[in-house]
């Protein structure tokens, strides 16, 4: 049974399956990567920083997109077959790893630089909403 089942849990059966995805990939090691807040800017909310350690990949081998909600990122290396390797210790690799984003996160943009993959996302100033529920009289 989970948190997720409770009575006055209402509509959140997408949260559960987001959660059970996450836990998942989260065994999976490679690249490995860090999560920063970054100092907060005129007009925007919290800047948050994803960095990939990247090293080898060229920015043609390295794909960013949101796909469902979520911030894929993809490298695929291929062998390169004209070389002759007399030792390999560093195999080409393929990878993917995704982050859930809350429903308001912009995409600010992406950078590489020294092997680093730095990606910025914006998480917007909540906005505080109430409505009122007209109550009827039944009649």
């Amino acid at each position: 049974m989970s948190a997720f089942s409770s009575p006055f849990m209402l509509g959140f059966d997408d949260i559960e399956r987001v959660l059970d995805r996450v836990s998942k990939a989260a065994n999976d090691g490679y690249p490995p990567y860090n999560i920063e807040r970054l100092p907060k800017s005129e007009g925007q909310g919290d800047i948050i920083r994803i960095t990939l350690a990247v090293a080898g990949f060229t920015r043609d081998q390295l794909d960013v997109s949101v796909e469902e909600s979520q911030l894929v990122i993809r490298g695929r290396q291929v062998d390169d077959k004209t070389r002759q390797y007399l030792h390999r210790g560093i195999a080409a690799r393929q990878f993917q790893r995704a982050f859930v984003l809350a429903e308001g996160i912009e995409i600010l943009g992406a950078d590489l630089k020294d092997g680093l993959l730095s990606i910025d996302l914006a998480r917007p100033e909540p906005e505080r909403v109430i409505r009122k529920i007209e109550i009827s009289s039944g009649e």
